[in-house]
């Protein structure tokens, strides 16, 4: 169940493709999800768009954080910060932050993004320990991920039934490609109401808690902002999902279907 938890709220952090040209976000943007196991509000998730400098380079700052609330959280604790500095002009990630408790289990690093010498340095606080890797090509930290894919690729040139596969790194087990399956668009019941969404499927890896390698599912909004509006992971019990509950300041009209 951590596992799951843990994926869904970081899924429910992200924000995916947008159209190419405007930027799809500024600071100020505020996103708020609720997740569901069954009848249970297992917890919420938030994701908070700012701005900062690193070295005198203009960056965005997004915070992300994730908490277990009521009934859930007495079976399972979760108190989640992340947190990622990026380049407003390239995306480029230049540092990233991970401090996490999840029903006793803890992490609490930092990742320096160093572009000039192209490596990239994990300081392990918890265990005073430091890993470097050498950066690759179009290299991102969990978040920037998908802010970078917001304004880099066209939903016009999305083919049904292809992925899309970007080089990230966020832990120690180094460098890995996301890939990220295109299946269409497709009409969702919201609280805000119908919303039209393009459809995605996560790579996920299968085993004691998927069923299957493609056991989620993601849907974003087919707007300018492209908000992640619904996650959904079909696991070996049931299913869990996590719903759009809140916005503010989206850069662009969020679009809702009416009838």
């Amino acid at each position: 169940m951590k596992k799951v938890v843990t994926l869904l709220l970081l899924l429910s952090l992200f924000s995916s493709l947008a159209q190419g040209g405007d930027s799809a976000f500024e600071p100020g943007e505020w996103l708020k999800f609720r997740m569901h196991y069954g009848i249970l509000n297992a917890s919420y998730a938030t994701l908070h768009v700012k701005s900062a400098s690193i070295d005198g380079v203009p960056v965005y700052h997004v915070v992300g954080k994730g908490r277990t609330t009521g009934f859930a959280s007495v079976f399972f604790k979760v108190d989640d910060t992340y947190e990622s500095y990026f380049g407003m002009e390239d995306g480029k990630p230049y540092k990233f932050i991970r401090k996490i408790n999840e029903g006793g289990y803890t992490k609490d690093y930092d990742i320096r993004f160093d572009h000039k010498k192209d490596e990239a340095i994990l300081n392990d606080k918890k265990h005073n320990k430091k890993y470097n890797f050498e950066l690759q090509d179009s290299i991102q930290d969990l978040l920037s991920a998908f802010y970078y894919l917001r304004n880099n690729y066209d939903p016009d040139d999305l083919i049904k039934g292809e992925a899309i596969t970007l080089k990230m790194l966020y832990d120690d087990d180094g460098i890995f490609n996301f890939k990220l399956k295109y299946l269409g668009t497709e009409i969702l019941k919201t609280k805000f109401g119908k919303v039209e969404c393009y459809k995605f499927r996560p790579y996920v890896q299968s085993g004691r808690v998927f069923k299957e390698q493609e056991s989620l599912s993601l849907w974003v909004s087919a707007d300018d902002n492209k908000i992640p509006v619904r996650i959904q992971a079909d696991l070996a019990v049931g299913s869990i999902k996590a719903d759009l509950d809140g916005y503010n300041g989206l850069k662009h009209q969020f679009k809702i279907i009416m009838d």
